[in-house]
């Protein structure tokens, strides 16, 4: 049977995240909240849950998670960065960035853009996810909550656990939550290319030509 936790955004209840991270570690997936929407969840090195997550959402394996991150330090060692790079991601995370980056060795060749050996990252502004991330002490894999046949997020816990209730672990509560999906913005090459706009202001990643 799935679990409910609702954990306050402002104050983000530490019991309650401890257990939400001891379910990660034991092979969990699950639902929590993000600055642009609800997002799966689960630990990094867990292939099964991260094949649950993709029949969730309808995927094949060729559809890639996302390695979200505490923090730019964290981020860092999962992608290269350029230190022009770097000083324009940390003034816009976080935030509803998602970014694609060369990867390192630390991430698993499954991870990766099979032919671009590339990551996508990004570190999300949500108190609770911040918390979990903290707490857990290494990246979250993820992937935005859209079920298969829908063009948008869910937004609604309940309406979520209602339909998702057998297939995942944990639902977590923690407020609001963004209604629009990341900006993308690919950080290979020398200057950034924004490949979809979302909640996060492309204006800072646009090309001067």
């Amino acid at each position: 049977m799935s679990h409910l936790f609702t954990i306050h955004p402002d104050n983000p209840n530490l019991r309650l995240i401890r257990q939400a991270a001891e379910m990660l570690r034991d092979g969990a997936v699950i639902v929590y909240p993000t600055d642009s929407g609800y997002a799966l969840g689960c630990h990094l090195d867990d292939k099964d849950a991260v094949n649950r997550i993709r029949r969730i959402r309808g995927k094949d394996d060729k559809h890639l998670l996302t390695l979200v991150c505490r923090d730019l330090s964290e981020l860092s060692t999962y992608a290269k960065v350029s230190n022009t790079h770097f000083r324009l991601m940390k003034n816009n995370t976080p935030g509803s960035f998602t970014f694609i980056l060369e990867a390192t060795k630390e991430v698993p060749r499954r991870l990766q853009h099979p032919k671009r050996s590339t990551v996508g990252v990004r570190i999300p502004d949500h108190p609770v996810a911040l918390a979990l991330l903290e707490e857990l002490n290494e990246p979250l894999l993820s992937s935005t909550l859209i079920l298969p046949e829908e063009h948008h997020p869910l937004t609604d816990i309940m309406e979520i656990r209602e339909i998702l209730e057998y297939q995942v672990d944990l639902f977590i509560e923690g407020g609001i939550v963004g209604i629009n999906p990341t900006t993308v913005v690919d950080m290979t090459g020398a200057t950034p290319k924004v490949l979809r706009t979302g909640a996060g202001d492309a204006s800072a990643f646009a090309s001067e030509d």
